[in-house]
């Protein structure tokens, strides 16, 4: 087989169609690959981005990012609340500290 230059943007759409139908058709993977077409939307936008195509690249970047951020959203809210209460935590040892000082 003969590789000409659009043949790589064919094989790539190939195989994230056959990656998306095979997350459809198995169950234990299906949540894979709800992460893994957000991650690979970051690296085509970054890879535009890098290539010159700025615009395009840095809207899948945008979307790709919005998107992987409600898929881990069960993550994100617990990580910003622990980081909260210890901003709270640092805020009122700081004030112990302050006022000892004379």
């Amino acid at each position: 087989m003969r590789m000409n230059k659009g043949n790589g943007w064919a094989i790539v759409l190939i195989a994230i169609g056959a990656l998306m139908l095979f997350g459809k058709l198995t169950p234990l993977l299906g949540h894979l690959m709800g992460y893994l077409i957000p991650i690979l939307m970051i690296a085509l936008g970054y890879y535009g981005v890098k290539r010159g195509n700025v615009t395009l690249g840095w809207i899948v970047l945008i979307i790709g990012i919005l998107s992987l951020i409600g898929k881990l959203s069960w993550l994100v809210g617990p990580i910003i609340a622990v980081g909260l209460i210890i901003f709270g935590i640092s805020m009122l040892s700081n004030n112990r500290n302050s006022h000892r000082r004379y």
